[in-house]
């Protein structure tokens, strides 16, 4: 189980089953864009769903190993870090997340 973030309030966003092996989904919580992935591993991944670099809609992005690459300019973004493999790139805002009795939780 991932730890909580101090300050970080766990919020369910809806079943794992609404979302698809190998894809993302946008959520907007507390006035947050989220990216909520869930991997072809089953692990559940969260991060900002704007890039930081053009706003691209990360949610869209294609998955590749542990980073989504934005759709307009393929930047990759890496799942734990949320940081680019570009140098010049800020990074995307991470979120602990996870599946508790089929919900999909991101400590925001």
């Amino acid at each position: 189980m991932t730890a909580i973030a101090e300050g970080a309030t766990p919020t369910t966003l809806g079943a794992v089953t609404d979302l698809t092996p190998g894809e993302g989904r946008a959520y907007v919580v507390r006035g947050l864009q989220l990216a909520v992935f869930l991997l072809s591993d089953g692990t559940i991944r969260a991060m900002d769903a704007v890039c930081p670099h053009k706003g691209g809609p990360l949610a869209d992005g294609q998955i590749d190993g542990g980073v989504v690459m934005c759709p307009l300019h393929q930047y990759a973004f890496s799942f734990d870090t949320g940081a680019c493999t570009s140098e010049g790139v800020g990074a995307a805002q991470t979120y602990p997340a996870r599946v508790v009795d089929g919900m999909v939780m991101v400590d925001i």
